[in-house]
């Protein structure tokens, strides 16, 4: 039997950026999707809705998520949130509204727009230098992180363009450039951290933090992964655990939407989850440890005592952390860990 509000959702979502710019206005565009506080559209980062996929199954597009509460959805069920609908019947109807609109232009397909934010990200990361005596260098250190000049995934550019909102007057601000990659360590996209001038914190800025390019699945890969990998929402998190274990490789999804859908590499057969102690976080990681026991993968959650493990690592000492971390490693990593110190 034909069903008008499956129809009516898959017209939607081949619209899915123009929907998110119209009804939840409060949200933004990062990566591959939009993301905002919730279904009604207030200010947040808990949910979020996939601009670009496939028309159906799997990361379809349209498909949304509140990382807080677990509700989920499509694009329909959107609107009916953010209109405040109380029947399905009233939400059908503002949707065709909207589809019959002559004033919104139709988007660029989502392989062209994800394909020329790929090939930004890489420019980008390209054009910036080594973090070796740079700002970025002070403003890690100055996050309890030591020994980072010699990582590949992350750069300077002293003069990064950063922009409030896509029509603002450009401003530049030294930036810490943060290369996302896949399984083939190719660049698909890239996380800009502003910079304070004196490097100290990051800049005054309304959203000192931005993603550009293809993230979801993908990380900031720290080390080769093979059959051991540690992985967290945030570089600085990953990074201060890889100050207690720094012969093991690391990956930072950069948020707990993106660590729930992180690709466990196909090699990886014990993975631990850094987890940030937030509702989200714990969501997050616990759908990744989930899906990666069903895949065959030995996973395991590493807990900080604060709110992550920067917080632990600032506040405490990489002794006090090695003590914490010690007791949550499988025992052959514990011995490795004696063994190192």
């Amino acid at each position: 039997m034909f069903d008008p509000s499956s129809e009516i959702a898959r017209r939607l979502a081949e619209r899915a950026n123009d929907v998110c710019r119209l009804y939840l206005p409060n949200g933004k565009r990062v990566g591959d999707y939009w993301i905002v506080g919730d279904a009604r559209g207030a200010k947040g980062r808990s949910l979020f809705v996939r601009l670009v996929g496939p028309p159906s199954g799997k990361g379809a597009a349209g498909k949304w998520q509140d990382a807080a509460t677990g509700d989920h959805g499509d694009l329909l069920d959107l609107i009916a949130a953010a209109c405040r609908f109380k029947n399905h019947r009233d939400a059908r109807d503002e949707a065709r509204r909207f589809l019959n609109m002559s004033s919104l232009l139709p988007s660029l397909t989502a392989c062209r727009i994800r394909r020329d934010r790929t090939q930004a990200a890489q420019r980008l990361f390209n054009a910036s230098q080594r973090i070796a005596g740079t700002l970025a260098e002070i403003y890690l250190g100055g996050r309890g992180i030591p020994c980072v000049a010699g990582l590949g995934a992350l750069r300077f550019h002293p003069r990064c363009t950063y922009r409030e909102q896509a029509d603002a007057r450009p401003e530049p601000w030294p930036a810490i450039i943060a290369a996302v990659k896949n399984d083939d360590g190719v660049v698909t996209g890239v996380l800009r951290t502003w910079l304070a001038r004196d490097g100290r914190s990051k800049a005054p800025l309304a959203a000192p933090r931005k993603a550009l390019g293809s993230l979801a699945g993908n990380a900031v890969r720290f080390g080769d992964t093979q059959d051991i990998l540690i992985v967290g929402e945030g570089i600085e998190t990953v990074l201060s655990v890889r100050s207690v274990l720094p012969f093991m490789p690391f990956a930072a999804a950069l948020s707990a939407q993106h660590l729930s859908m992180f690709r466990v590499p196909s090699t990886v057969m014990r993975l631990y989850i850094a987890v940030d102690r937030d509702d989200a976080g714990f969501r997050a990681a616990d759908v990744l440890r989930r899906r990666a026991i069903e895949a065959g993968v030995n996973a395991m959650l590493l807990l900080p005592r604060r709110k992550d493990f920067n917080d632990d690592l600032v506040n405490a000492s990489v002794d006090a952390l090695t003590a914490s971390l010690a007791p949550q490693l499988a025992l052959q990593d514990r011995v490795a860990l004696r063994q190192f110190r």
